[in-house]
């Protein structure tokens, strides 16, 4: 979807909500309307009633009780009055309800002026969950965060670059920058949120030092997580790693230049590690993943809370400061926020500080 794709489809859901707001103005007024006509007292309703004769007759007594009164009643008289009070009446509910529903439509329209919508993607956990957190914070300033959908995926950049949503939640800085450098996209971090630690995982052994001789490992193949699991087997005494990644923070298995201790790395795409876990003596993943999947597998090792890698907000540059993303950022990392997320993540989310 390019740039004028995309403002058709905001042109679209503008018509439609539009449309909306006539579709309720109508069934407001016929409603008003009913309720109006039934709240208004029918006062001659016992009149009506009575057979004609009846009527005049009743009508010729309680003027004969004022002798000084004198007034000619006749059918065509009765009927008459009987039209004019029925007018007035119909007058008096239709000038109600029209207030009523212009009122509704000025309400409504000025609610949706106010209330500021903000579009985006964010993977399910703990992205959405966050999010889902402090959107009761924002609807109370006006911002409605409408999440298009709950995993990100490769186009998720893509996607938000031509304007088909407004911001995303699910990746760090090095990824985005690689991101940014292999498509030529104009996007930028708009906040730091939560650090997911890369970690070691096994479904077979409780500690490393459980592990068989020349064990096989599982690591995602995608750029900055590679070398991220890359980077703890060296801490961890597997292998060693040519000096220059420390600083371009970026390697695969070719960057390897020792083996400290025997081992197979088999290098996946990050969705497909999970799936086939139990081909491998142990695998490594963010521990995002591991949440989202409702897994508990024996956690052998693990990044630092000195991580670089703090998932981040982004949008496009034109919206660094677009007032209700900047309101999103604020929300995620307040307190209450970074209270949340470490009583319910534990150390498996890290919110920064």
């Amino acid at each position: 979807m390019d740039k004028t794709d995309a403002r058709r489809y905001n042109a679209g859901t503008d018509e439609r909500d539009s449309r909306y707001i006539a579709q309720m103005s109508m069934y407001l007024f016929f409603f008003a309307n009913r309720a109006v006509r039934m709240a208004i007292p029918r006062s001659n309703n016992r009149q009506r009633a009575l057979p004609a004769r009846r009527r005049i007759k009743n009508g010729m007594e309680s003027h004969m009780m004022n002798p000084e009164e004198t007034v000619e009643c006749t059918p065509t008289t009765i009927v008459n009055k009987e039209r004019k009070a029925t007018m007035k009446k119909n007058t008096i509910v239709r000038l109600i309800t029209a207030v009523l529903a212009l009122t509704f439509v000025f309400v409504v329209t000025a609610v949706a002026e106010e209330a500021v919508t903000i579009k985006g993607i964010a993977d399910l956990v703990p992205h959405t969950e966050l999010i889902e957190f402090v959107t009761p914070k924002l609807a109370e300033q006006g911002i409605i965060v409408d999440l298009v959908a709950t995993s990100a995926d490769s186009n998720t950049n893509e996607r938000l670059a031509v304007g088909e949503i407004d911001f995303n939640f699910f990746q760090h800085v090095p990824y985005l920058n690689s991101e940014i450098e292999a498509n030529g996209f104009d996007l930028v971090p708009v906040g730091a949120i939560h650090v997911e630690p890369i970690t070691a995982y096994s479904d077979k052994y409780a500690s490393v030092e459980e592990l068989p001789e020349n064990p096989t490992v599982a690591i995602p193949n995608n750029v900055t997580n590679e070398y991220r699991a890359l980077r703890i087997l060296e801490q961890n005494g597997f292998i060693k790693l040519a000096e220059d990644t420390q600083f371009s923070l970026a390697a695969t298995v070719t960057d390897i230049v020792e083996y400290v201790k025997p081992i197979q790395i088999i290098e996946l795409d990050e969705f497909q590690v999970i799936p086939t876990k139990d081909e491998y003596d142990f695998y490594i993943i963010n521990t995002n993943k591991i949440l989202e999947a409702g897994i508990t597998p024996n956690k052998l090792f693990s990044e630092g809370p000195d991580s670089p890698y703090a998932n981040v907000v982004v949008a496009r540059s034109e919206d660094a400061e677009n007032p209700a993303i900047l309101a999103l950022v604020d929300a995620l990392t307040s307190e209450e926020t970074r209270e949340f997320i470490r009583e319910k993540y534990g150390d498996a989310v890290i919110p920064v500080e």
